[in-house]
């Protein structure tokens, strides 16, 4: 307000007028990074809660769920290969598939999901 009828009047000197430049500049400069740096911070926020987190939980269960194998389990693979294990190594696994007791190899990781119910008889459920 003082600056205003300074300068309408010409009173005004060029120190007095830098002062007061620079310290509105320097408050409209720290509102403009808070309005880019909140919104930034809010998306991120969204993007952890629906997409990282759930992720880490989905990658976590199945990771608990490939450490937890044993044999004798009945699998399915991302093939979509029934059978049963029979042996287990670092990586890999044995299974038994079908009513010839067929014997593959398979990748740990290529196990989709371990099936609740015991089939005693594969041929049963071939026929």
């Amino acid at each position: 307000m003082i600056n205003l009828a300074q300068t309408l009047l010409g009173l005004t000197d060029s120190t007095t007028t830098a002062a007061a430049t620079t310290g509105t500049t320097t408050t409209a400069a720290s509102g403009d990074i808070l309005t880019l740096v909140v919104p930034m911070v809010l998306m991120f926020a969204v993007f952890y809660f629906l997409l990282i987190r759930p992720q880490r939980k989905k990658d976590k269960k199945v990771k608990d769920m490939l450490s937890a194998l044993k044999v004798g389990d009945r699998i399915s693979t991302i093939g979509g290969i029934f059978g049963t294990i029979t042996a287990i190594k670092d990586d890999s696994m044995e299974l038994t598939v079908g009513k010839d007791n067929v014997k593959l190899i398979m990748a740990r990781w290529a196990i989709r999901q371990v099936e609740n119910g015991p089939v005693e008889n594969d041929a049963q459920v071939l026929n």
